[in-house]
């Protein structure tokens, strides 16, 4: 079965960096588009960034433009959310997910066909 698995989160300061990586199994990796999602306690889940299936198209929400990237390995069935200047408010659950690919790149969570699990941000002031 398809398999999304999420690492890399942990506490840091305000101002530091972290790397998110989301393994996938169980899938032909490079017929999807990845996206990444965060919720916040007491919050609606939110779109963060999305790459498509080639990697050639990649888009981040606004809060988080010149800080967060998104990129992908497709030889290694993996993508990647490099996360600098991070602030308290990017305190989240971080979600992997995977869309088969389309045209445009969809960015809704409620059109993603697959989950991870999530991985816990927590950003200190």
């Amino acid at each position: 079965q398809v398999q999304l698995v999420e690492s890399g989160g942990g506490l840091v300061q305000a101002g530091g960096s972290l790397r998110l990586s989301c393994a996938a199994s169980g899938l032909t990796f490079s017929n999807y588009d990845m996206g990444w999602f965060r919720q916040a306690p007491g919050k609606e889940r939110e779109f963060v960034a999305v790459i498509s299936w080639s990697g050639g198209s990649t888009y981040v929400t606004n809060s988080v433009k010149g800080r967060f990237t998104i990129s992908r390995n497709n030889a290694e069935n993996t993508v990647y959310l490099q996360m600098n200047s991070l602030k308290p408010e990017d305190t989240a659950v971080y979600y992997c997910a995977a869309n088969f690919r389309s045209m445009p790149v969809r960015t809704a969570a409620k059109n993603m066909d697959y989950w991870g699990k999530g991985t816990l941000v927590t950003v200190s002031s």
